[in-house]
């Protein structure tokens, strides 16, 4: 039992929750995980993961565990009413450590987070335990909690970060709104075990007969999405009979295969109209809900975490002020929303209404291929919009250059000859990555400065390494050519980047030894002071808002 007062609690252990749970112990900050149910989530639900959450399972540690249990790299074939194949996705390009897209089984990611946390003496989890009551006086936040035996306890954090999804009744009790659409429009969603089916990719049936899509995963689980008619009830659609009728006209499944889950889904774009009141923060689906046709529901719930986690633990610890909390919402929400864009329009093109509609679609594609950058664009998904903050916790100048950008991750050589991923040199701080070209380091290596900035020197793939070269800084070699290609791109010497890795400041190729001090200094006051010393007496009744909603 760690006690009675934590700095952070975390309400719900759905995969933001335990994320940030995670990155929180990492930085040694006192959490409490508290989530209602009495484990992590059984059933299937999210079943894409992407290349920035992979990154992110790297940061905290756990990316060769999450790895084992994943099917990287796939695609979407589409597909016309008459079973053609008219465009692919196939996206190779990796840019941020990993492949763009993978399978993965949400409860299997969710049992490995939760495992992750027994690494953390500090970070405390109660499972079968609600929070009934959250009361904000001053500095601090006290929490009625309900074990599974009906007794209450009252704890204390600094901060509450709810993560209890789409149906938050932290939100609820917060009256905070959600903006956006709900669709009437009905999904059948079915998942399955034991499927011997080899094709590795997902198939979109662009048919307004039945829209619908079927994505493979790990270990034989398969999942079929349909869309409901007009006029079909739930109720009558979820027989089994039915079920398996639907699935014999669009796959050659065996017939009798295990449906682990059958279940009618109505999708949202929304997002909450503020993500913080006082010390208490909205993330994951209780900030945004989004459409699933992009894949992109939980991960931006990952997003969420990487960005708050980092930012309550280096505020705790005293490196940086309270300031630095209200960039959370101003970074994340414009991407959040951009994303759920993304998956409404994605909508629209598998679910065409009509013939002609679906005529037109195909046509297009059709044209886009005759265009190579077109196509690449649809080939390599770019057309996800890039994580890009244009506000927020940075400094320095913005213009052409990386400031606000997630940096690549490409693999570097060490000295020794052995190659290893960017990020594994970067630590769990501030880090400066600058361009090795003959001259000396923009800083001397070993001065204490806020959030330990880690120093990693990046020499171009042409050169080598020669005799007793100093290793202090580290010095590496760009095996791949990115990292100089977007300093040469950018017109910069180095970057300083943020432990998400995000670019807090770009250094100018005239930079001095003298400027990486500046840049630090900048951020941390920056960072001073925020809303968060403003306090917002509050008394909120979740229990109540719990029964509203239902």
């Amino acid at each position: 039992m760690v006690g009675d007062n934590f700095q952070v609690l975390v309400i719900g252990a759905g995969p933001t929750g335990l994320t940030m749970a995670n990155i929180l112990g990492m930085y040694g900050i006192r959490t409490l995980l508290v989530e209602r149910n009495a484990a992590t989530v059984a059933e299937p639900r999210a079943v894409s993961i992407d290349d920035e959450s992979l990154r992110t399972m790297q940061f905290i540690g756990l990316i060769d565990t999450v790895r084992k249990s994943i099917v990287e790299g796939y695609g979407s074939h589409y597909f016309s009413p008459s079973g053609r194949c008219f465009t692919k996705v196939l996206p190779d390009i990796v840019e941020y450590g990993y492949v763009r897209r993978s399978a993965f089984r949400q409860p299997v990611l969710e049992a490995q987070l939760r495992e992750g946390l027994g690494r953390f003496a500090h970070v405390e989890t109660r499972f079968s335990t609600r929070v009934t009551m959250l009361e904000e006086t001053g500095g601090e936040v006290r929490a009625t909690l309900v074990g599974p035996d009906g007794a209450e306890d009252t704890v204390s954090a600094e901060y509450v970060a709810a993560c209890d999804g789409g149906r938050s009744a932290t939100r609820e009790a917060l009256g905070i709104q959600m903006v956006g659409s709900s669709y009437d429009q009905g999904w059948l969603i079915i998942d399955l075990a034991g499927s011997s089916q080899r094709f590795r990719h997902t198939q979109v049936f662009c048919d307004p007969a039945r829209p619908g899509l079927s994505l493979p995963g790990p270990d034989g689980t398969k999942r079929y999405e349909f869309m409901m008619l007009p006029g079909e009830k739930p109720e009558e659609l979820l027989d089994e009979a039915n079920v398996r009728k639907l699935l014999a006209r669009h796959s050659e499944e065996d017939p009798n295969l295990q449906i682990v889950r059958k279940v009618i889904y109505h999708f949202h774009a929304r997002i909450a109209e503020r993500w913080r009141s006082g010390r208490i923060f909205l993330a994951g689906d209780a900030a945004h809900l989004t459409p699933p046709f992009a894949g992109q529901g939980m991960n931006s719930g990952v997003r969420d975490a990487q960005n708050l986690g980092w930012k309550l633990a280096v505020y705790l610890r005293g490196e940086l002020g309270s300031k630095a909390l209200d960039s959370f919402e101003i970074e994340r929400r414009p991407h959040a929303w951009a994303l759920i864009q993304l998956a409404v329009n994605m909508g629209r093109i598998m679910m065409p209404r009509s013939r002609p509609m679906a005529f037109y679609i195909r046509l297009a594609f059709r044209a886009l291929a005759l265009y190579p950058p077109a196509r690449d664009y649809v080939l390599q998904m770019k057309y996800k919009p890039k994580p890009f903050f244009q506000d927020g916790l940075l400094i320095g100048e913005a213009g052409p250059s990386l400031r606000g950008r997630m940096f690549p991750q490409p693999m570097v050589e060490r000295r020794d000859g052995s190659k290893i991923l960017l990020d594994e040199l970067l630590g769990a701080g501030l880090a400066l990555v600058e361009r090795d070209d003959g001259r000396s380091a923009l800083s001397p290596p070993g001065e204490r400065r806020p959030m330990d900035v880690a120093i990693v020197r990046v020499m171009p793939r042409d050169h080598r390494f020669l005799p007793g070269q100093a290793q202090n800084p580290e010095c590496v070699r760009d095996l791949t050519g990115v990292i100089g290609e977007a300093f040469a791109k950018a017109g910069v010497r180095g970057v300083l980047l943020r432990p998400d890795r995000y670019v807090a400041a770009a250094l100018p190729d005239a930079s001095g030894p003298e400027e990486l001090d500046n840049l630090v200094a900048g951020l941390v006051t920056q960072s001073k002071p925020g809303s968060a010393d403003a306090p917002v007496p509050q008394r909120l009744d979740l229990a109540r808002a719990e029964a509203t909603m239902s």
